[in-house]
């Protein structure tokens, strides 16, 4: 139905007074007109009853709206997803149950309006839970000030709004937070702001292009370097450097092979020098 008719336009451009003076001259209905023109729409699906049912109400969207400007987003658009709210209404309005549009409409006007404004105020969700909502809608107009919340305040509101006293607290804090660039300010060269912090310096492309060289390095390059080297000196730098148990010592490799300490030791001076002329070529930087 939504798409069928033809509303005036609410401009968050133009004048909102405009808007305004044009709605209040669509005529109010009576209790007769009204059940006379739902009626038409229900058993006839007549859009244009269903249109003058829509226009005689669009001034008490207005008036609703008008009622959650201090949540900081345009009245243009809260008035726009008021609009919709009261077309579901129309679409549901049933007048055999003796009740007025204008008490059945209301609902569906705030809760539009609410869940655009949960959408929008923060760019993270303050509110989810059926008691969450609750807080949200009426903590304001229940704290009074901007002032912390006393123990005394929270215990009453949580026993106004049937919710838990911590969910008084944190609703509080959530809602007196503000949403922060996450570049920061461009013009302040001096600003610290949350990019500083929060990036992962570990996906940086350099650094991933060095973790993977070095990846490269421990295993193909490592047994290259190693597949270079004579048997005893492979040996000796494997017991020496490469065990996962138990690290050779001087004293121990010089009695397996049966010479002494310093001649193992030139060994492994001239074979990790070997190596490290293998390797070069595979460090990123190396010749």
């Amino acid at each position: 139905m939504s798409q069928a008719l033809t509303l005036p336009a609410v401009s968050a451009a133009g004048s909102i007074d405009s808007y305004i003076q044009a709605v209040r001259r669509f005529p109010m209905l009576s209790a007769e007109e009204e059940c006379r023109l739902a009626t038409r729409f229900r058993e006839e699906d007549d859009l244009d009853a269903a249109r003058q049912l829509v226009l005689s109400h669009l001034r008490l969207v207005i008036a609703v709206a008008r009622g959650y400007l201090g949540y900081g987003l345009p009245h243009a658009d809260l008035i726009q997803e008021g609009n919709i709210g009261l077309m579901k209404a129309v679409k549901r309005f049933d007048p055999g149950h003796g009740v007025r549009l204008v008490s059945f409409a209301i609902h569906w006007i705030k809760a539009e309006i609410h869940e655009y404004i949960l959408k929008n105020w923060r760019m993270v969700k303050v509110a989810t839970t059926k008691a969450q909502r609750k807080l949200f809608f009426n903590l304001r107009s229940m704290k009074g000030s901007s002032d912390s919340l006393s123990q005394a305040q929270v215990a009453d509101i949580a026993y106004r709004l049937s919710v838990k006293p911590e969910d008084v607290v944190e609703m509080d804090s959530r809602m007196a937070g503000h949403d922060l660039a996450l570049e920061g300010d461009s013009s302040d060269e001096g600003a610290f702001a949350p990019i500083d912090y929060l990036a992962d310096a570990s996906s940086e492309p350099v650094r991933v292009l060095e973790g993977r060289a070095v990846d490269l390095l421990q295993q193909d390059g490592l047994q290259t370097a190693l597949a270079g080297l004579d048997p005893r000196s492979r040996r000796i730098v494997e017991a020496r450097w490469l065990s996962d148990d138990h690290s050779a010592t001087l004293h121990e490799l010089a009695a397996e092979f049966g010479v002494s300490a310093e001649r193992i030791r030139q060994i492994e001076v001239k074979a990790m020098q070997k190596m490290r002329t293998i390797l070069e070529p595979m460090v990123p930087g190396g010749r």
